[in-house]
């Protein structure tokens, strides 16, 4: 990416960027930094993080292309300065076969292979460098609508107010209402699963492990916190999702240990529980005139590689990068054929690792005798497979992007 410049205003609204999660909420700061204009619009204030507060439920496994984008807007060493947790391994085992995949970063010549940490903590670390950067902030409000007149986007906001830009960003989400509004579709599939997530505290350290077994139901993952806890994401039947939340403590916990087969000892406490349902869902574009989608907008994929922000936040580089050298470049950088370089870069990537996280769905849905047998030796033979294991690590990195 090209290195930031100070803030200047051009003389109309360069950008409207309407959504203020992290996908957003970056998004809006990255533009900025680089000398556009730009305001973000929110319906929903986020909510303050403090140091002291017990950790959001909500967490995010953080690629080192995600920390290098946030160490370039300059906010990561805030973040690392708060609750974040670095993660050195991982150990991916099937509960039917027994195979054992394991990624090591040392192995690899690396540090790390990521950062778990709290989604609240991002948020709010990159909405307090907004003001700094020169984003106008609006929330509460919502879109009403847009319209294109000439070379800029009309929008109609909650208050009867309008705003024009050159061009609008949607980073406002799965059910986003600006990808309805330009009647771009989407297709994909209902898991007919919900992820269970809670806090547990564990008989054994987690030792910077990201530990994931596949179990006939779905995956279950225990991700490390900073507080020497681990995050749990349950993949479940919807059903089978609802009666772990109606479970009493000690019920849940000794269920966790069995599903988890004891990876790091009895579960001694969990935090309450919350659940969220799964799907894939792919936008059908990512632009139309003057607009494109980013994030959970463009494209909701499973959990369980961990990699829905990280693809968010790769569009935010993508964008950024695309629409930096054609201003740099004296075009109009909201030009259609400037937005389809940013959509074929993306929708191309994007679209493989949803599908490619699919296949691993499917694949670990396998159970009858002779497809697990196949699926623990193609397993067993990935794991041998030391250069095959270092491109899905360079992958999941973001170092191999496309």
């Amino acid at each position: 990416m090209n290195r930031p410049v100070t803030c200047r205003r051009s003389p109309a609204l360069d950008v409207a960027v309407v959504g203020g999660g992290v996908v957003g909420a970056a998004s809006a700061l990255a533009l900025a930094r680089s000398g556009f204009s730009v305001t973000l619009l929110e319906a929903t204030q986020p909510p303050q993080w403090h140091g002291v507060d017990a950790l959001d439920l909500r967490v995010v496994g953080l690629a080192p292309s995600s920390v290098a984008l946030f160490d370039y807007l300059g906010v990561w060493s805030v973040m690392r300065a708060e609750r974040v947790c670095p993660y050195r391994h991982m150990r991916v085992w099937d509960s039917q076969s027994g195979a054992t995949i394991t990624f090591d970063a040392a192995t690899e010549g690396r540090e790390l292979l990521g950062y778990i940490a709290e989604n609240r903590l991002l948020q709010w670390t990159l909405w307090q460098a907004l003001d700094e950067a020169g984003v106008q902030r609006r929330c509460p409000v919502r879109v009403r609508g847009f319209t294109l007149h000439g070379n800029r986007v009309l929008l109609r906001l909650t208050d009867d107010e309008k705003l024009a830009a050159r061009l609008l960003v949607g980073a406002d989400g799965a059910a986003s209402p600006l990808r309805a509004m330009a009647g771009i579709a989407t297709h994909g599939r209902d898991y007919g699963q919900q992820a269970v997530v809670a806090h547990v505290s564990t008989e054994h350290f987690h030792q910077d492990t990201a530990w994931q077994r596949f179990l006939p139901t779905g995956p279950l993952a225990f991700l490390p916190l900073a507080d020497g806890r681990s995050s749990v994401v349950w993949s479940l039947p919807r059903d089978n999702a609802q009666r772990m939340l109606s479970l009493d403590t000690a019920t849940f916990c000794k269920a966790l240990g069995l599903a988890s087969d004891f990876c790091l000892g009895t579960i001694r406490s969990t935090t309450q529980r919350a659940a969220f349902p799964l799907k894939l869902q792919l936008a059908e574009r990512y632009q139309t005139e003057r607009f494109v989608l980013l994030g959970d907008a463009a494209h909701v994929v499973h959990p369980l590689a961990g990699q829905g922000v990280n693809m968010g936040l790769r569009d935010v580089r993508c964008l950024h990068d695309v629409l930096v050298t054609a201003r740099d470049a004296g075009g109009d950088f909201a030009a259609s054929h400037i937005l389809r370089r940013y959509a074929r870069r993306r929708r191309s990537a994007n679209t493989f690792d949803a599908h490619f996280f699919d296949g691993l769905v499917r694949l670990y849905a396998w159970h009858s005798p002779v497809l697990v047998a196949a699926r623990g030796f193609g397993v067993r033979l990935c794991d041998r497979l030391e250069p095959l294991k270092r491109c899905i690590i360079e992958h999941a990195a973001g170092s191999l992007l496309t």
